[in-house]
Formats: structure tokens, C-alpha cells, sequence
């Protein structure tokens, strides 16, 4: 027996006023149907489907290989999403089944798998995640006997005002053993005010067949939030902001002030890294010890070494190793490798080049498609000229060249050990080792030019 998740994602959002499903909404730069793949995967469920709905094509351009997908044509409740995947409930029915909305970015694995722990221990046909709430508006509330036995879950627009009063709430989060939950997808109706199938009411039918049922009620609630509008959205992002800070901060990455700090849920730093305000780290990064990043710095998907500065600075796709520092303003695009102790000044831009340790590039240089050697020097205003209008091509520049202020370097074009360039050269053929190179016309000055003029 396995761990397999089905993750309800059909809803339109239309209260968080947009045209894209409500699941791929945003919190920290990823859409909240992503954080629950990474939750449920990382939880051990080895098979996940995603009920779609609305917009289902873009819901499913979005996930990851691997995981299957069920449409639900019509919403008629979350009984009857679970109904639409029906056919993944079948292959899975001697499997233990999570079912969880795709707009709880917060749940995390940690709660899945302590749910599951007691859903094991109670050998429970159905376990619930509760929470208890201050705030009892439009939620499923838990209804128990006097003794503490599971009766129902009533929601909110279904129960009197005494049960509008119970403050267990009904997470939407479920631990199924699978073939009870096809029994209890048989047996759902849409008897109630909304005229729609509810999965909530999986636990009475199961109760009234006299099987084990249970809640595990979280320790922390914020697990449970979901997102209904732009506001919920906003206090989702700010409460995961937090929790990333918060562990980042006990595992010794100093953060003095987080101002404008945003990390996302996949980043990897080092102990003794400083991160300055303004700084948005997303995607896969890796960050080593002893960094300076920020302030006003943006790195996505890239992996920094030991002891690197980053200021004001831009990095996507790319990797920058030990000693290097950038900035001001500085832009590395992708593909880009920086090496060890390289210093790029401000106003730089790199793209799709490889640049080898103790090169320096102190302002104003665009290197484009370039295979940069140890050791060179790149006067002020300098390009790379790697476009002829149809195609993109690469220069070489080898170890120790000198190349002065206002070179243009017309790709392809090869630039050899220790040679130099003359300020202001447009260089259109290889320059060999050891030679300088001088490719602009002759100074000739006219006298009185501007009096005749």
C-alpha cells in the first residue's frame, strides 16, 4: 500500500477579480497549485492527479511531468471533483488517498504525514485536518458527540446557529483509505441547500457503514489558510515570507532587516550569507557562506559559491563562483558563468558567456556570447558586437588580453593570449597573441572649422 494525492483545482477565483484559475495565483512568484505538488510529493505521494476546471489548459501547462490530470466539467461541489477522477480512485483503491484543495499553498509536508501517522494509528477509513478558528464565518464546521466522537461536518450555509458556532473547522484536507472512499463517492447526493455533491459528506456515510473515523487537529491553523480573494492572497504571501525568513534566520543566514525581502520555498543558504533588503531570491537557488546579496538584488534559478557580493544586481539562470562581486546595476543573464574573483562593475551586462576567474569588467560593458580567459581586462564602454541582424554569434578572448576603452568586438572574432586593443578599435579580424591591435582612422584636425562654418 502507497501514498497517492488528489489535488482539487477546478475553481475560477472569481472573487480574486482575474481571468486565470484561482489555483494559479501567485504566492512568493509560484502559482499555489505548485506549492502543493512540492508539499504532497515531498509528504511521499508517489502518484498525484489534479482535478481541473476552468481554464484547464493552463492549469495543466503548468504542472510538473508526471502528474495526471481529471476534468471536471461542471462544479458541483468537491464531491463531485472527486467523482471526476474517478478512474486514478480506482487504480488507487488499496492505496491510501490524500484529497486537498489546490489553494493551500500553506499546507505542508510535515502535517500531511503526522495526519497520515494518526490515520495509520486509528486504522481510520477517513481522517480529516481540522483547525480551531476565532473566525467561524463560512467554514465546515466539526460536529462531535459529547464524548468527542466525529459526528458530521456541517457547512456553514447548511447549519443552524448553534453549529455556526462550533470552531473546529474543516481543513478540506483528507486521508482516505481507498476503497472506502469509493463507497463513500457512491453513496454522496446533492441533498442539501446548494444542490451540490459534498465530499464532507464522506464521513457521515462511512460512520453510518461503521467504519473508523477521525480529525487531526493541526497545532498551528496559518497550515489551513487558504486564498479567496487579493487580500487572502497578500496574507498568504506574508505569512510564507515569514515562515522561509524565520528558518533561514535560526540556520544562520544573517538577515538584519527584511524590508522588501522575499525568498522562495526552494532556496538553499549557506550559514554567515547576509541578505539585504529589496533582495527576491526565487526559483532553485543555491547560495553559499559568507555572501553579501542585496541591497535591491534579484536572483532566480542560479547558483552562487562562497564569499560572493552582489549589489543592485541581476541574476538569472546563471552561476557565479567563489570571490566574484557585481554591481552596481548589473544584469547576468542566462547561461551565463562567472568564475572565481571576477569583478563586474557597474553598468554591466552579461549573456551567455563564460568568464574565467580574476577578470575584471569595471562599467559600461555588454558581454554577449563570449568566452572571456583569466586574468582580462575590459576597458570602460566595451561590447561584444554578437548580432548581425540574423544571427547570433560567439567571441573568444584569451587569457591576460587587454581590451581598451570603447572596443567594439564584431563577432565571431578571436582575441589571443596577452594581446591588447587600442581605445576606440572596431575589431573585425582575430587578434594574435601578444599584439595590439589599432583599428580606427587617423586623427586630422581642421583649422578654424567652426569660424568658417
Amino acid at each position: 500500500m502507497s501514498k497517492c494525492a488528489i489535488i482539487l483545482a477546478g475553481g475560477k477565483g472569481t472573487r480574486m477579480k482575474t481571468s486565470m484559475p484561482k489555483v494559479m495565483c501567485e504566492v512568493l512568484f509560484e502559482p499555489m497549485i505548485i506549492h502543493v505538488i512540492r508539499a504532497v510529493k515531498k509528504a511521499g505521494c508517489e502518484n498525484v492527479c489534479v482535478v481541473t476546471g476552468h481554464c484547464r489548459e493552463v492549469v495543466e501547462k503548468a504542472l510538473p511531468n508526471g502528474v495526471e490530470t481529471a476534468f471536471q466539467s461542471e462544479r458541483l461541489g468537491t464531491g463531485h471533483a472527486v467523482m471526476s477522477a474517478r478512474s486514478f480512485v480506482e487504480k488507487h483503491k488499496d492505496d491510501d488517498i490524500l484529497i486537498l484543495n489546490g489553494d493551500g499553498p500553506l499546507m505542508d509536508d510535515a502535517t500531511i504525514n503526522a495526519a497520515y501517522d494518526y490515520h495509520k494509528e486509528n486504522a481510520n477509513s477517513i481522517t480529516l485536518i481540522s483547525a480551531m478558528v476565532d473566525d467561524t464565518e463560512g467554514i465546515g464546521h466539526i460536529k462531535r458527540d459529547e464524548n468527542g466522537k466525529l459526528l458530521r461536518i456541517v457547512e456553514h450555509k447548511d447549519a443552524n446557529e448553534e453549529e455556526k458556532k462550533i470552531n473546529e473547522s474543516n481543513a478540506g484536507c483528507y486521508w482516505f483509505n481507498g476503497e472506502s472512499l469509493l463507497y463513500a463517492l457512491d453513496n454522496i447526493t446533492n441533498n442539501n441547500v446548494q444542490h451540490e455533491y459534498y465530499l464532507t459528506d464522506s464521513l457521515e456515510i462511512l460512520l453510518s457503514k461503521g467504519e473508523n473515523a477521525g480529525a487531526f487537529v493541526v497545532p498551528d491553523s496559518s497550515v489551513t489558510l487558504g486564498a479567496n480573494d487579493r487580500k487572502q492572497l497578500r496574507d498568504l504571501n506574508n505569512i510564507m515570507r515569514e515562515n522561509i525568513i524565520s528558518r533561514l534566520l535560526v540556520s544562520g543566514v544573517d538577515i538584519p532587516c527584511s524590508d522588501g525581502v522575499m525568498i522562495g520555498a526552494e532556496v538553499e543558504i549557506e550559514p554567515d550569507t547576509r541578505i539585504l533588503p529589496g533582495t527576491i531570491i526565487t526559483g532553485k537557488v543555491k547560495i553559499g557562506s559568507g555572501c553579501v546579496i542585496g541591497p535591491n538584488t534579484q536572483i532566480k534559478n542560479s547558483v552562487i559559491g562562497n564569499n560572493v557580493v552582489l549589489n543592485n544586481a541581476y541574476v538569472t539562470d546563471s552561476e557565479i563562483d567563489d570571490g566574484a562581486d557585481a554591481g552596481p546595476f548589473v544584469q547576468i543573464r542566462a547561461n551565463s558563468k562567472v568564475g572565481k574573483n571576477v569583478h563586474l562593475g557597474d553598468f554591466v551586462e552579461v549573456k551567455n558567456s563564460v568568464i574565467d576567474e580574476k577578470t575584471k569588467c569595471a562599467h559600461l560593458t555588454y558581454i554577449g556570447d563570449s568566452d572571456v580567459g583569466k586574468g582580462v581586462n575590459f576597458g570602460c564602454g566595451t561590447v561584444t558586437v554578437n548580432y548581425d541582424g540574423k544571427n547570433k554569434h560567439r567571441c573568444k578572448i584569451g587569457d591576460n588580453a587587454f581590451l581598451g576603452c570603447n572596443t567594439n568586438l564584431i563577432a565571431p572574432v578571436e582575441i589571443g593570449d596577452n594581446a591588447f586593443t587600442a581605445a576606440g578599435s572596431t575589431i573585425t579580424e582575430d587578434v594574435p597573441e601578444n599584439a595590439l591591435a589599432i583599428a580606427r582612422s587617423r586623427q586630422t584636425n581642421k583649422k578654424d572649422w567652426v569660424k568658417n562654418k
